[in-house]
């Protein structure tokens, strides 16, 4: 019996994951609000009705590929920005780290990149709460670095976000070049490292800043003072 069950559950399981792969493909060409449930089971080979075994709606099946996409994806962040290496290296390394990631799962990035501004809502807030996962992972990461001893946690965080929104960039800009050339691609690494050693930059100076000097040559004088 206990056998019978074992090959129903796996049977189960494929059968999911054959819907989440069909409806991964059919987006590579459409929105997920455009996604018809029968487009998806038809690409499967099963009836309508037993997509409902596997997921309550199509918003369902989106929040799902959503955790396929990202869930896995957060040791690779925190490695992007651990302590191991110079902030140079790192830098080099989350780039190479995002080029062989979007090389391996191009309909993952290319799904991500469109629905997160899309029209399904719970996808797009399953989206915003791996990213703000991401943001608070990362802070974590950074918060170990010697450099962030005086910096205060919603600064960190701030600056989380900052390195998660360019990775972000820098995935969709190597998903424009997966049929370009090794030229076009190295160019965009290259950028891709230019824009992450600004945010760094950044990050070096950011507790020396003060608040600007208003009096010099060509500063308008303050209002006066209201009677």
């Amino acid at each position: 019996m206990s056998h019978t069950l074992g090959v129903r559950q796996t049977q189960k399981l494929k059968t999911r994951q054959a819907l989440l792969d069909a409806a991964l493909g059919l987006l590579e060409e459409q929105s997920l609000s455009s996604l018809g449930l029968r487009e998806v089971t038809r690409a499967v080979g099963v009836a309508p009705t037993a997509f409902y075994r596997h997921f309550r709606s199509i918003a369902d099946l989106g929040v799902a590929l959503v955790e396929e996409a990202l869930g896995s994806l957060h040791p690779m962040i925190r490695t992007t920005v651990s302590g191991a290496d110079d902030s140079g290296r790192r830098i080099t390394r989350a780039v190479e780290l995002i080029a062989r990631h979007v090389d391996a799962y191009p309909a993952h990035v290319r799904f991500i990149a469109r629905e997160r501004h899309g029209g399904v809502q719970p996808v797009r807030e399953a989206i915003r709460e791996q990213l703000t996962r991401f943001g608070r992972e990362v802070r974590d990461e950074l918060a170990k670095d010697p450099e962030a001893a005086h910096w205060s946690d919603d600064d960190l965080l701030m600056l989380a976000h900052l390195y998660v929104d360019q990775m972000l960039i820098t995935a969709s800009l190597f998903l424009e070049t997966l049929e370009s050339s090794e030229q076009e691609r190295e160019r965009v690494a290259q950028v891709a490292e230019r824009q992450m050693r600004l945010i760094s930059i950044g990050r070096q100076h950011w507790l020396d800043r003060t608040e600007p000097d208003h009096t010099g040559p060509g500063s308008r004088p303050a209002p006066p003072a209201a009677p």
